[in-house]
């Protein structure tokens, strides 16, 4: 099964030669991996490029200009990743929030068993957040992930997740061109439609560690925003019809 993981970064020049290194070290045959870049000034873009001349043929990265945003690299990677004939999609954080390790896992139950998502989830039985979280975030969290879950409808436990494995036929089932949310709330758009088509969602559990390096991106008034925002995706998207 060719595979390729799809990793958004803004300013990670600090934690991506480790992340590179130890994706590649995975034992996932035909493991290909995608940086798309958002114009990092802290050099990333140019570190990623150094990166992929070491592994020619596994690693390969996209320089977006223009529009930023979590939402818009997802869609051009996965794009990318479609076009180059990946059967299975990955996403990532960038900063260690995902562990590797666990990557062989979503990709091996994708594999094997007869889902079209994985998603490695932080609210499922046996899955839990960094310790060193203080109440307040883990509250914050917690309760955005709810509030999107409750005016959604949603079953998935992790709605806000943003490490799965998609089939190739799940994104191509998608039309990442109906995709419009950009920040956070994409990860929220995304699982909604995928319930909305009766996408089968496999949940596995997974430990979300707090970046190795660096400042987290996932503000306060992000998250606020995101919950503003679903009931704009609950309005786009909630005429969609099951596939089956």
């Amino acid at each position: 099964m060719s595979f390729t993981i799809v990793v958004p970064t803004f300013n990670e020049a600090n934690n991506l030669p480790a992340l590179v290194s130890e994706l590649l070290a995975q034992p996932v045959p035909d493991l290909h991996l995608l940086i798309v870049d958002d114009e990092s000034p802290d050099g990333t873009g140019q570190l990623a490029e150094e990166l992929a001349a070491r592994a020619p043929g596994r690693v390969d990265v996209m320089h977006r200009t223009g529009l930023r945003g979590l939402g818009r690299a997802y869609v051009d990677g996965f794009r990318w990743a479609l076009e180059h004939g990946a059967e299975a999609i990955a996403q990532m954080d960038a900063d260690f929030s995902h562990a590797p390790a666990d990557v062989p896992r979503l990709v091996e139950t994708l594999r094997v068993a007869d889902y079209d998502v994985v998603v490695g989830s932080r609210y499922v039985a046996g899955g839990r957040v960094d310790e060193q979280w203080g109440i307040g975030r883990y509250a914050l969290s917690w309760w955005a992930n709810t509030y999107a879950r409750a005016i959604l409808g949603l079953k998935t436990r992790d709605a806000t997740a943003g490490f799965k494995c998609w089939r190739r036929s799940a994104l191509e089932a998608i039309d990442l061109s109906r995709i419009r949310s950009n920040g956070y709330i994409f990860q929220v758009e995304m699982t909604y439609i995928s319930e909305r088509l009766g996408l089968r969602i496999c949940e596995l559990p997974i430990y979300f560690k707090d970046r190795r390096i660096g400042q987290s991106k996932m503000t306060i008034p992000v998250k606020v925003e995101a919950a503003l925002r679903v009931f704009q995706v609950w309005w786009r998207h909630h005429a969609i019809r099951p596939l089956r």
